[in-house]
């Protein structure tokens, strides 16, 4: 019989038919131990477990909701099934979880309440565009969003590029799709000709595109349509120190 545990699984990064390509044979043994399944949303919840074979109905597995909305006094409800000695899953819409999503709040509970926490690997597309972008993978830093309002995110960008040519770290951040096209405007217009730019959208999906140039090559060409689209953006000075 298996051990109660919390299990971070990874989730892919798009749609995909088979998803033994990027994800290992230890995921599958271990949604198939499941008892229940902790998620962003139902939808994204069913969407997972649909893909896997599960040892009772995956229309039967219970699903709790963990998102951006999820007061911290729920973290012990959630946590409750585990603690008589059931098995759950902790997964994100996409990519690996506790990563740009709210569920190391739930790791931490369950770190301070002694429970059996499991991880297992998957695609990151925090780590797959710092591969694919040529820039320095020895030192970064990842932000999340930028800030919403236009001013705020100019000079939140200009502290990232000035961080970038003080201190030699690729900074990484993302953009809700429906800004990505605002957010690379704004990059456009207010980082140096030569600081690094990549952008990656699509990651894993056969639309992927990966652009790594200075934004003065940038300005050049007619920038991509990332309109609705995953994308990561990362900068850094073009100093070959890091």
């Amino acid at each position: 019989m298996s051990k109660p545990a919390l299990l971070l699984l990874p989730n892919l990064l798009g749609e995909h038919r088979h998803h033994e390509v990027f994800l290992p044979a230890s995921v599958d043994r271990a949604v198939e131990t499941l008892d229940g399944l902790i998620a962003e949303s139902e939808q994204g919840g069913r969407r997972f477990l649909s893909r896997f074979k599960t040892a009772k109905p995956a229309t039967l597995i219970p699903i709790a909701l963990l998102n951006e909305h999820t007061p911290d006094s729920d973290m012990d409800f959630l946590l409750e099934p585990i603690r008589k000695g059931e098995r759950w899953g902790l997964v994100s819409d996409g990519g690996v979880p506790c990563v740009a999503d709210p569920g190391a709040k739930l790791v931490q509970r369950a770190r301070q309440t002694g429970i059996n926490v499991q991880a297992f690997v998957g695609p990151s597309s925090i780590m797959l565009s710092l591969m694919l972008s040529g820039l320095s993978g020895q030192r970064f830093v990842f932000h999340g969003y930028l800030p919403k309002e236009p001013t705020q995110r100019k000079q939140q960008l200009k502290r990232l590029e000035q961080a970038s040519k003080q201190d030699y770290y690729t900074q990484i951040f993302i953009e809700a799709p429906y800004r990505n096209q605002h957010a690379l405007e704004a990059i456009m217009e207010t980082l140096s000709p030569e600081t690094l730019l990549c952008v990656a959208w699509d990651l894993t999906l056969p639309t992927q595109g990966v652009l790594s140039q200075p934004i003065e090559v940038w300005k050049k060409s007619p920038l991509p349509n990332l309109e609705k689209k995953p994308a990561i953006f990362l900068i850094a000075s073009p100093e070959d120190k890091k």
